[in-house]
């Protein structure tokens, strides 16, 4: 790796600290339904707290039942999860559609390589109106003889989905927050409106934001710039930055937005916002906190820790050899990939549309 130019290493940087950061949240997404005292109570009963390593089975619990194959001292590789899925998407349809990705072309690919089992909320109630709407041929090229703007039209469409499909259009994009931005939006209009889209669109202007910053602060800043300032999700990134400093600055947070569904874009985009903020320099205290902090515990680590590799950091080799390189996915055709392979192909979609 050593040889690697800077841009190669970023990227390696930015996929393992997604990869890592999803695996260490996987096993205790399903206690966001239960509460965040729930999951607090089974981490402390693990002796996990503070959180700064993959989490340990306890048998007998949802964790260790659904979920081992994540869990620390059982894990091969990164389990298949709807997160990686839709980074690994995201590349393909940058390598296939470049800078002229529309989101048809999202709509296709979901059609073409997206199983309807591994979608949920937003995601599902698009797929739906894709199957029952779309002109037979659509996913082949075709048009889809009916209006797209139809499928966003759901009780979910400000919820999470979107936001954790548009890490890569940033990643892609150094320098650019705005195209990766407006590639988010392109990708997020096919199942999210208003705060949905601009949870996506933060998220992706951040990542292009922070290789070309002096700061993570000076990159959220810059990021903010691309969503409306008035937008509830811009009150969220400004909330989580306040309580970037706070011993509590995570329970601050669930208590502003109690009542809020647990996988809704705005109170995740502010936990996200606060773990990155207030760990710049610790990796694990990053992701850790921020898994530990509860509602969307594998979207938030992922997107944390992606977000956190762009700064050119390395991720510590305790977080990355359990999985040992290998991404295991649900797209059709795909099955698993290597870290390497997904690096080579993430650099050249990036010199390519910079060119």
């Amino acid at each position: 790796m050593s040889s690697e130019s800077g841009l190669s290493r970023r990227l390696r940087f930015a996929w393992q600290g997604r990869i890592s950061g999803c695996q260490l949240g996987k096993p205790v997404e399903l206690f966001m339904h239960q509460g965040h005292a729930a999951m607090r109570e089974y981490l402390e009963g693990a002796g996990a707290l503070p959180l700064r390593d993959y989490v340990p089975a306890i048998e007998g619990t949802l964790p260790s039942k659904l979920f081992r194959g994540s869990c620390k001292g059982h894990m091969v590789r990164s389990e298949p999860d709807d997160d990686i899925n839709y980074t690994v998407l995201a590349l393909q349809l940058m390598e296939d559609h470049g800078l002229n990705l529309d989101t048809a072309n999202v709509a296709r690919a979901w059609l073409r390589c997206l199983p309807v089992a591994w979608t949920f909320t937003a995601e599902r109630a698009a797929f739906k109106i894709l199957l029952a709407k779309a002109n037979d041929f659509f996913a082949f090229g075709a048009e889809p003889g009916f209006d797209l703007s139809e499928c966003s039209d759901n009780e979910w469409n400000d919820w999470i989905g979107a936001q954790i499909r548009a890490d890569l259009y940033g990643w892609v994009c150094p320098g650019r927050p705005a195209q990766a931005a407006d590639l988010a939006r392109r990708d997020a209009a096919l199942s999210h409106r208003e705060e949905g889209v601009y949870g996506a669109a933060f998220v992706a202007a951040l990542g292009a934001a922070i290789p070309e910053s002096a700061s993570l602060e000076v990159a959220v800043e810059t990021a903010l710039a691309e969503i409306p300032l008035d937008s509830d999700c811009a009150e969220a990134v400004r909330l989580g930055r306040e309580q970037a400093e706070s011993d509590n600055g995570d329970a601050t947070i669930r208590e502003r937005y109690t009542g809020l569904p647990p996988v809704h874009t705005i109170n995740n985009l502010a936990l996200v916002v606060w773990a990155l903020l207030a760990h710049a320099d610790d990796f694990g205290a990053a992701i850790g906190d921020v898994v530990a902090a509860g509602l969307d515990t594998d979207c938030n680590g992922a997107t944390v820790g992606g977000l956190w590799g762009l700064q050119g950091k390395p991720i510590p080799e305790a977080w990355t050899l359990p999985w040992q390189g290998r991404i295991a996915v649900t797209l059709a055709g795909v099955g698993e990939l290597d870290l390497d392979g997904l690096v080579e192909r993430t650099v050249a979609v990036t010199r390519r549309i910079a060119a």
